[in-house]
């Protein structure tokens, strides 16, 4: 699994928009400066995200973005599953139930999979609010 800057750089605008007020909508000019993103690819992400309902968006002069839950409920899996095309470490893990046809005889299939949950747990285990208190780094920590 290789997560894609698109995948971080949700990450960081979520994260971005943890700091503000929850009824503040922050301007996706000022997103993509503060994260140095280009305001193209910001654009993009954000649609993303708000189609997803993750985000908020509002038009006209105080429009921006907002996060509509708490920063407890976005789990970094949430945000990366949307992003990414896939999380598994080996293609054969994206078909449920699984499609390859040396499934039934692979001797490494149980290592693949015990290893996409050990993602999948990790990733959902990590809240954006842990983000952005490192203290609590202890509790995830593998």
């Amino acid at each position: 699994m290789l997560v894609s800057t698109r995948g971080r750089y949700a990450l960081r605008i979520i994260l971005e928009l943890s700091t503000h007020d929850k009824d503040e909508y922050v301007p996706l000019i000022e997103l993509s400066e503060k994260q140095e993103i280009s305001l193209k690819y910001a654009e993009a992400i954000v649609a993303m995200l708000t189609k997803a309902k993750l985000l908020e968006g509002k038009r006209g002069k105080s429009g921006g973005y907002r996060l509509v839950k708490k920063t407890t409920e976005y789990t970094v899996g949430e945000i990366l599953e949307l992003t990414e095309d896939s999380l598994a470490p080996v293609s054969c893990l994206n078909d449920t139930p699984n499609k390859c046809p040396k499934a039934k005889n692979c001797k490494t299939l149980w290592m693949w999979e015990n290893m996409n949950t050990l993602i999948h747990n990790y990733l959902f285990g990590i809240t954006i609010d842990d983000l952005n208190n490192p203290e609590k780094k202890g509790d995830w920590n593998i």
